[in-house]
């Protein structure tokens, strides 16, 4: 994976996808087995970083005393989930 270009997000759980397929099948030699499962390793954390990169920019629109405030993702549920003392 270090000589191929970077995927997005689509194409690395395309890849992802197909590499369960076969995997699941079970007629893959052994070591192209280990081959198939370290690759897909790597796309599962490539995926995984992605998927934190876009909910870092996700901002949820909420309306506050009349008027609509952009906010992170996430402010709405850790309010609601915080105790006032």
């Amino acid at each position: 994976m270090a000589n191929e270009p970077e995927l997005n997000f689509e194409e690395a759980m395309a890849a992802l996808e197909d590499i369960v397929g076969q995997l699941e099948h079970g007629d893959v030699p052994l070591e192209q087995a280990i081959d198939l499962f370290q690759r897909g390793m790597k796309l599962s954390q490539l995926c995984g970083l992605k998927l934190e990169q876009v909910e870092r920019k996700i901002e949820m629109i909420v309306e506050e005393d009349g008027e609509l405030r952009k906010k992170p993702f996430g402010t709405a549920d850790e309010e609601s989930g915080e105790m006032n003392e």
